[in-house]
């Protein structure tokens, strides 16, 4: 335990990878024309607030942000608008704010949202910045709040994501878990080791990560605090440590045991450690996923000859198969609102990312395969981020399947786990 911990901790101080590269395609006939007009900031403020909110909002597939240069005027207020300027470049929504400092040295943001048509002030906030050093964040939040008011759906820009990323020949391997921003940017290192790393996956809270790492060939599930760099070694049995999943209140881990027999989904209650068996099948169950409401529990099972994904009560009972479509279904994951599934689908065009309604039953396609794993949601809902292994890269779906992105970066990144929101 303790080799294990000073080879995570020590190599976390590493330098991360490179930012993700993102490239955005689709939905430019739908996108609605938004200005977000450079902020008006004290001349110590170097961040580019309004530059990174347009991108946000671009990356949504939603918005078409027009280019600063294209801009009749640059007001900073609803008082300095002409809207007459931006009814000429068909805008439909301003955005202006001004960062401002206060008495005591503090810095706030304020943002006012003006519809061009009525030719008024829709909305107004006025946002704190708890740290001046961290201000992507910040602008990151006011995204949301942006997307929030124009969609009526929730946004999803100031969250984080956590991936695996593999670099060097097989014989010197490094494998990095990785957290960064959701537009790839701020990646900071936070686990390494010469042996794999697996299955990063979030706690509700946003404050810690569990995965699964390597000791001389053996592999253990960990907790990571964030913010105090705390590991715990939770479990580390004979055979299978695999497939993390935490509860929605945050207080069990789902997890894949196999004590070198065949494997079953296990749950921990994190404060007394105590364990409880949940399927007990000669079949492989693995790969669990809570519902949002804690009451269910889906699962990849080959107690039907080939793996397809199963649901479960939390507490115990007879599980229920799902997917009938596809040679293989994979990989489960809830959406926010319990209503559909993510899975990898097998079929003829390789390993894809599906989802499906579990009401209809039916299963649609998002990714094209041929090699696709690891899907996650956005905390909305309204977005899927999964591992395209045929390019070694991480891409992005609109739930509707209109806006593609691909994030990569020299080297191998794949096992993407898209993080809570930060309030």
């Amino acid at each position: 335990m303790k080799k294990t911990v000073f080879v995570l901790l020590a190599l976390a101080s590493m330098p991360a990878f490179s930012g993700l590269e993102i490239t955005v395609s689709g939905g430019e006939i739908a996108a609605q024309p938004i200005a977000i007009v450079p902020f008006a900031k004290p001349a110590d403020v170097t961040v580019d607030l309004a530059g990174i909110v347009a991108s946000d909002l671009e990356r949504s597939g939603q918005f078409k942000p027009i280019p600063p240069q294209d801009m009749l005027e640059k007001p900073t207020s609803p008082a300095q608008v002409d809207y007459r300027n931006w009814r000429t470049l068909a805008v439909d929504t301003v955005v202006v704010g001004q960062v401002l400092r206060g008495s005591n040295g503090t810095l706030s943001v304020k943002v006012q949202l003006l519809d061009v048509l009525r030719a008024k002030e829709l909305v107004g906030y006025d946002v704190p910045v708890p740290d001046p050093r961290r201000l992507r964040p910040v602008a990151h939040q006011i995204a949301d709040l942006i997307y929030e008011k124009l969609t009526g759906v929730p946004g999803y820009f100031n969250s984080q994501i956590a991936y695996v990323a593999a670099t060097g020949k097989p014989e010197s391997r490094l494998f990095q878990i990785v957290v960064a921003d959701s537009d790839g940017s701020n990646p900071v290192t936070v686990a390494s080791s010469r042996e794999p790393l697996m299955s990063p996956a979030w706690s509700p809270d946003r404050r810690a990560l569990t995965y699964v790492g390597f000791e001389r060939g053996r592999s253990a599930i960990y907790i990571h605090n964030l913010a105090s760099g705390d590991l715990r070694k939770l479990v580390s049995e004979r055979g299978i440590n695999g497939a993390p999943a935490w509860s929605p209140d945050g207080r069990s881990l789902a997890i894949t045991l196999s004590f070198e027999v065949n494997s079953d989904i296990h749950i921990i209650d994190l404060a007394s450690g105590s364990r409880r068996q949940l399927t007990k099948h000669f079949a492989v169950d693995t790969e669990p996923a809570w519902s949002p409401d804690g009451r269910e529990i889906a699962f990849t099972s080959d107690r039907g000859g080939q793996g397809q994904i199963y649901i479960v009560n939390a507490s115990g009972g007879e599980a229920r198969r799902v997917t009938f479509e596809g040679k293989q279904n994979s990989r489960a994951r809830y959406s926010p609102d319990g209503k559909s599934l993510l899975l990898v689908t097998r079929d003829a065009g390789g390993d894809r990312i599906g989802l499906l309604d579990l009401k209809t039953r039916e299963l649609r396609m998002l990714s094209e395969g041929p090699l696709d794993e690891s899907p996650s949601f956005s905390p909305n809902g309204a977005v899927v981020i999964y591992a395209a292994q045929s390019r070694g890269e991480l891409a992005t779906v609109t739930v509707d399947g209109r806006i593609r992105q691909r994030l990569s970066q020299p080297g191998d990144v794949r096992e993407p786990a898209w993080s809570p929101v930060s309030r």
